[in-house]
């Protein structure tokens, strides 16, 4: 969907406005008045730079300025404000295909589990499978069983087909749910068979009521002192494998202690008390830093530039909730300094596909405009429909109003969520606004 600047929306008379379909007006200055010293307007459009699409293909010159804000950074963090929106995931497709093209990033990772990312991995390499079927399957309990995920993959199937030689991958950083895959105790079982067959009679022992459990409901149904004896189990053939120095094929067992240590986390997590508020609090304290902890795994491991997918949450460096003490983000800063740059999305109006409270059946949303006082209603006022800017380097006018904390539309999976209190300059570096959303396109239910 192509946008346009929205000039005219500033300065057309009211009465031609339903003529015209330009939506509501922002009223223009009096003529020859001066701007208040304060407002942030005119210095957010100062470092304002419109968006041509947030459609993927076509000309990419509009996301030159991103590049140069993004750098030499080795993880770019690209969250939404929604997770069910077309133009947040359209717009990541957009900006990983240039981060591809123009920036040298070879990876997609997202906030899906490590297994998925394997199977996503496998299949935009050349593997076997239709794709539709592989995003049902793996994504249905998710925000993203949707066309839009499809036509990612997609994407990168046909990059790889190309540049055999340059192959974008695909990532899932996060724990392993709506269950623990097969493969990852295979992997583990296979590499000790064939090179320290002396641990596969215990490693065997361990993963064994793990792997009956594999599950991820089943799993959570079991008593919390069963689920914490099998993290132990877990972690317990994580360590034995990591005492062992591989006399060849470091590469195999690189991957064979990756897999491990994702089993660990993964029971680590189904062991914290998520019936009680600090259970659930260290829980999302613990995903957080293993999601990050992944990330920063596979940059090392690979040495791909990696453009990091989920919510803006988890990306930025501030929590708004406390539930979750520190995000993914804080922690990605801490290990990589400013090799981490984070982008945040904001949008005004629209909607989004979103459960609800009552049923798990996702269902389009609407979300009204922003009201006054929001940071959205602001941002809004911006002459582009959609735009983007480098809080870093902003008008120190604009750097101290996005400094401050104001109502903010954050929308996980569920429906009504928010407004939140967030400071928007110091949870990113770099903020995408988009003037109206549209549900995304979820392939069923």
């Amino acid at each position: 969907m192509t946008r346009t600047a929205r000039t005219a929306r500033r300065t057309v008379p009211l009465a031609l406005a339903g003529t015209l379909g330009l939506g509501l007006l922002v009223a223009p200055q009096a003529a020859g008045a001066e701007p208040e010293a304060t407002d942030p307007v005119p210095a957010i459009e100062r470092s304002a730079h419109p968006l041509l699409s947030t459609d993927p293909g076509g000309s990419t010159k509009d996301l030159r300025p991103m590049g140069r804000m993004v750098g030499d950074a080795s993880v770019v963090g690209l969250g939404e404000a929604t997770h069910g929106s077309h133009e947040f995931f359209t717009m990541k497709d957009r900006v990983f295909r240039y981060l591809v093209e123009e920036k040298g990033f070879t990876t997609f990772a997202q906030e899906v589990s490590w297994t998925t990312g394997l199977r996503f991995d496998a299949y935009v390499r050349g593997g076997e499978g239709d794709v539709r079927e592989l995003v049902h399957k793996e994504l249905a309990k998710t925000p993203w069983d949707t066309q839009e995920y499809v036509d990612l993959l997609t994407w990168m199937r046909a990059y790889n087909d190309k540049h055999p030689q340059r192959q974008v991958r695909f990532m899932g950083n996060d724990l392993n749910y709506p269950e623990i895959g097969g493969e990852l105790f295979d992997g583990v079982e296979d590499y000790v068979r064939a090179h320290e067959p002396d641990l596969l009679p215990r490693i065997t022992e361990l993963y064994a009521p793990i792997r009956r459990l594999a599950d991820g409901d089943t799993y959570m149904g079991r008593p919390l002192e069963e689920r914490k004896k099998l993290a132990g189990n877990a972690r317990e053939a994580l360590d034995l494998l990591k005492q062992r120095q591989p006399s060849s094929d470091h590469a195999k067992f690189t991957w064979a202690l990756q897999h491990a240590r994702s089993l660990s986390q993964t029971a680590t997590v189904y062991a914290f008390d998520l019936d009680a508020p600090e259970g659930q609090k260290d829980a999302m304290l613990y995903r957080d830093r293993l999601m990050a902890q992944n990330t920063a795994w596979w940059q090392r491991r690979t040495g791909d530039k990696v453009l990091l997918s989920a919510h803006n949450a988890h990306v930025g460096y501030e929590s708004y909730d406390p539930r979750y003490p520190k995000m993914q983000g804080a922690f990605l800063r801490d290990r990589l300094g400013k090799r981490y740059v984070s982008i945040g999305f904001t949008f005004d109006r629209g909607s989004l596909m979103a459960q609800s409270a009552e049923s798990e059946a996702w269902k389009p949303r609407s979300v009204g405009a922003a009201t006054r006082g929001m940071n959205e209603y602001t941002l809004d006022k911006v002459r582009h429909d959609d735009y983007f800017l480098d809080m870093r380097t902003a008008p120190a006018t604009a750097r101290k109003w996005l400094g401050k904390s104001r109502p903010t539309k954050s929308i996980g999976t569920a429906f009504p969520d928010g407004p939140h209190k967030i400071r928007l300059a110091p949870s990113h570096d770099i903020l995408i606004h988009l003037h109206r959303v549209t549900a995304a396109h979820r392939q069923s239910q």
